[in-house]
């Protein structure tokens, strides 16, 4: 008899229903196609593909049957690599987290300098002291503190006065004062591109590799509409597949390496990739990835650059109802991000709680000066969900008018469910 699995699944369709009538703002998080999730059950669940496919003329992996999924990942690395413009692509990590934790692992040792964005100018956790890239690079005796006198040897990029953009002449100061093992680049709170091209050029005359940290922006990266990392220098893209990319949570390592790099710059990482930051890789959303990757061959920039088109509506529509933007004096964003102020509202999470209560989902998040990540300043919110259902600028205006008034203190949840009621299907699929 099988066991009783009721209680579950009231609580998957609750959740279900529940998402279906909220405004999903969270800018990490998309709906992925009827078509990614329908290849996600299946007898891969339950498989082992540890190291890398088998070919004709050697055995690469460390379990026998394997010779479908091996079929899958050739096509995911060849796909993603056409799409992207990659030489070397590895899909094993499962996260973009993991992808990152890959090239740690690779390429840096205890005692190893390195420049990364500060989490309070939108660095990722990951890139921060108590990340893995602080504890790689911690000796016995060094705090997990950056810039202090016991501290490990991590260093946090020059800004600009607004905060939001590297301040390149000091940035190049910097590398040329530390020398750093590795640099950084890339955000969890991504509103604009990084200066790769001038960060990289500088690099190369100490020979000291770029990572580009794309998790948010893959999508719009894929879709031509962001900056091109690879093409600018980056020596690594990583990145998860789940963000503005429309793929199930896994992640990836790109890199654009000529023959006589790849001993240098690959080898370490796909080694950091397997036996180091993953084993066996979840085979059974590895096909959703390559549906992904289709759907982004054939609409990526379509959607990329309505995705920053509505962005850039949303923010505006925001600060003209008395919601305070952030870069206003940029244009707001050149991603699918919008960071704003919540200060007079009671702050980030209370705002993204009471948001909450009207169906409005968001997360709270520092902002440049913030100092407490649990009791910050400011939201960050993404428009790449609700673009996908079909969401245009005028759509964004409305949707920013009910999230202005839910702020100020007016009950606007059934006005929130009727408007996403009218976006129900899903585009760019």
């Amino acid at each position: 008899m099988p066991v009783d699995i009721h209680d579950i699944e009231a609580i998957i369709a609750a959740q279900n229903d529940w998402r279906a009538h909220c405004l999903n703002l969270i800018a990490s998080e998309t709906t992925q196609s009827a078509a990614v999730r329908s290849v996600q059950n299946s007898d891969f669940m339950g498989r082992y593909a540890e190291g890398h496919p088998n070919t004709e003329t050697e055995t690469n992996r460390y379990y026998q049957g394997t010779r479908y999924i091996d079929e899958i990942e050739r096509m995911a690395q060849s796909e993603l690599s056409a799409l992207l413009g990659a030489r070397q692509v590895d899909v094993r990590p499962i996260s973009g987290n993991a992808a990152n934790t890959a090239v740690a692992l690779g390429m840096l040792r205890g005692g190893d300098s390195v420049i990364v964005n500060s989490t309070d100018a939108g660095g990722h956790i990951s890139h921060a002291p108590i990340g893995v890239f602080g504890r790689r690079i911690q000796s016995r005796g060094m705090l997990l503190k950056a810039e202090s006198e016991k501290g490990i040897p991590m260093h946090f990029w020059p800004l600009t006065e607004d905060h939001y953009h590297i301040d390149v002449p000091k940035a190049v100061a910097l590398i040329e004062q530390v020398k750093p093992r590795m640099v950084v680049l890339g955000k969890s709170l991504f509103l604009f591109p990084e200066p790769v091209g001038e960060i990289a050029a500088v690099c190369r005359q100490y020979d000291i590799p770029v990572l580009f940290d794309g998790a948010h922006v893959l999508g719009l990266i894929a879709g031509g509409e962001f900056q091109q990392p690879l093409a600018e220098g980056a020596t690594w893209l990583t990145a998860s597949v789940h963000k503005t990319f429309p793929g199930p949570q896994r992640g990836i390592v790109a890199a654009n390496l000529p023959p006589e790099q790849e001993k240098k710059f690959w080898q370490p990482v796909d080694r950091g990739v397997f036996p180091g930051s993953s084993s066996n890789h979840h085979l059974n959303t590895l096909p959703a990835l390559v549906v992904a990757t289709r759907e982004m061959q054939a609409y990526g920039k379509e959607y990329a650059r309505a995705t920053i088109a509505n962005a850039q509506a949303f923010a505006k529509a925001l600060d003209d109802a008395g919601v305070p933007v952030e870069a206003r004096e940029f244009g707001y964003t050149r991603s699918h991000q919008v960071a704003v102020n919540v200060s007079q509202f009671g702050g980030g999470v209370e705002a993204a709680k009471r948001l909450e209560s009207m169906n409005i989902i968001c997360n709270y998040n520092l902002l440049p000066g913030d100092t407490d990540p649990k009791a910050p300043s400011g939201l960050r919110l993404g428009v790449q969900e609700m673009t996908r259902f079909g969401m245009g600028p005028d759509a964004m205006g409305e949707m920013a008018t009910l999230m202005a008034d839910a702020l100020k203190g007016h009950d606007v949840r059934e006005a929130v469910i009727a408007l996403r009621n009218r976006y129900q299907d899903l585009s760019y699929c």
